[in-house]
């Protein structure tokens, strides 16, 4: 296995010294990603057991995250869809600026109303993965400056910066409410003192956006054709709308078992604290990360469809296994398996999206695509939660997870297993 990773590196390298792109607007768009999921890795970790600290009952912090991702995907979709001509980098702002906000207000108030209300208005991400407008958009700035046959290469490079970002946080996170526990500290207190930094690293953020150079806005020929389309997109409507419904689909399965709730489960059925839960899951990302390198080579020699599929099968029969390990020992084996292979069909998603939309559609194609995952992601934790609130209960959520996302793999394969991208019809 190792050394197909290493073959997979070299392989997805040379684009980067072929093209001499990873410079200028596209480095900076790599340090964004790894700024922000290394954010968003971190406030999974502790998110529910701060919430918990705080006093709210399992249900009522199912409804908060439910009701984040929901706000999240309003964001996203009000953003996105006008980037192209209002400015992806004005948008990126106003979401950096409201990652900030509601990292400070979730740190600073228990009251459920106001949580809910940060919560729905700002850019929280309880499952450490991506939410509101930053995604989408910075897809497009990529597909739109490499070529067609580069294009799957960074994006698992991109991938592969947020898996390793999201693993950082996730290991400092742990490590940091230990050692402010060990100093002292309540725990509710250290964990607070994740989500302040939550709000510092998305003032950062804000600051990283401010530096990217007009080169990254759309050119005034495509933005005046993305003006005289629904929500951005106009040819390729149709099959952005097959795709948005799949990726829903995919996405409310993978919803009962955000990374938060996840590190719940481990600490309602073995106990593990927070620093320990940042290892398992800095280990879990890190695989992931390394998954996505090896997507590539799978990628150019069975295309990109099958590629998702043929990998995304296997790890959702293995998340169905997790609950029914016997000890820590196996249920942490069979979580960093499942993650070894989980991500091989994030940079083939991105790619594929990107492909079969044209050019100036692709911000709002990723966009539209993007808020059904989240919507899709939104409404199952509220689900989760009641399920949570029964100890007998809380290995539900996995099986459901499982059976809908194996759903999902088979019925994208029926759809558009003969729909290949331009790159894979030469």
């Amino acid at each position: 296995m190792l050394a197909h990773v290493v073959r997979s590196a070299r392989m997805s390298v040379e684009p980067f010294e072929q093209s001499g792109a990873l410079h200028g607007d596209t480095l900076l768009l790599f340090v964004t990603r790894f700024t922000r999921l290394f954010a968003y890795g971190s406030l999974s970790v502790v998110l529910v057991l701060y919430l918990t600290g705080l006093g709210l009952r399992e249900s009522q912090i199912g409804l908060l995250l439910t009701l984040t991702l929901l706000g999240d995907t309003a964001v996203s979709l009000l953003l996105t869809t006008r980037a192209d001509r209002i400015g992806r980098r004005r948008m990126l702002l106003i979401g950096a600026v409201l990652m900030a906000a509601a990292g400070v207000a979730f740190a600073c108030t228990r009251n459920f109303l106001f949580l809910l209300v940060a919560g729905t208005i700002g850019v929280i991400s309880p499952s450490g993965n991506e939410v509101g407008p930053f995604l989408p958009i910075e897809q497009a700035a990529l597909a739109h400056v490499v070529a067609a046959r580069q294009r799957t290469a960074f994006f698992a490079w991109y991938s592969l910066t947020g898996s390793l970002a999201t693993a950082a946080g996730s290991l400092v996170a742990g490590f940091l409410t230990q050692a402010l526990e060990h100093a002292a500290w309540p725990p509710v207190a250290s964990e607070r003192s994740v989500i302040f930094l939550y709000a510092v690293l998305g003032g950062l953020l804000g600051l990283l956006v401010l530096q990217l150079s007009p080169a990254v806005e759309v050119s005034k020929e495509q933005e005046t054709t993305s003006a005289r389309t629904l929500l951005g997109v106009g040819p390729s409507r149709a099959v952005v709308l097959r795709l948005s419904g799949l990726f829903a689909l995919d996405a409310f399965g993978g919803g009962f078992v955000v990374q938060s709730f996840a590190a719940y489960w481990f600490f309602l059925r073995f106990g593990v604290r927070p620093a320990t839960l940042g290892a398992i899951f800095f280990g879990a990302n890190l695989f992931a990360g390394i998954s996505s390198l090896m997507a590539i080579r799978l990628a150019s020699r069975i295309g990109l469809i099958r590629t998702m599929v043929f990998t995304h099968l296997p790890s959702n029969l293995l998340l169905i296994l997790i609950p029914l390990m016997l000890n820590l020992p196996l249920a942490v084996g069979v979580l960093l398996v499942r993650f070894s292979i989980s991500q091989m069909d994030a940079p083939t998603r991105q790619s594929y999206t990107m492909a079969i939309v044209s050019p100036h559609e692709r911000s709002a194609a990723a966009g539209i695509t993007g808020v059904a995952r989240t919507t899709g992601a939104a409404l199952a934790p509220f689900f989760a939660g009641l399920l949570f609130a029964r100890p007998a209960l809380i290995d539900l959520p996995f099986f459901i997870a499982g059976t809908l996302k194996i759903a999902y793999d088979l019925l994208l394969y029926r759809a558009f297993v003969n729909l290949a991208p331009p790159e894979e019809r030469m």
